[in-house]
């Protein structure tokens, strides 16, 4: 199975601006799951992207590395 978004971006090897393309992804197909899921987020890490902003988000990854 492929790496979602945060697999990927704690593995170095995508920047945190592809999250932009991993939602318009999510958008345009037929998955069942939640952006959330999809990106590979946890709740912690989806409520801060959603009720904080994109660069908590980010903070939060950066933190796992």
């Amino acid at each position: 199975m492929e790496k979602n978004f945060k697999e990927k971006y704690l593995a170095g090897e995508i920047e945190f601006e592809a999250i932009d393309d991993y939602s318009y992804e999510w958008g345009m197909s037929d998955e069942e799951c939640t952006l959330a899921q999809y990106l590979g987020l946890n709740a912690e890490e989806e409520d801060a992207w959603v009720s904080v902003s994109e660069e908590a988000l980010k903070e939060l990854l950066d933190k796992q590395k």
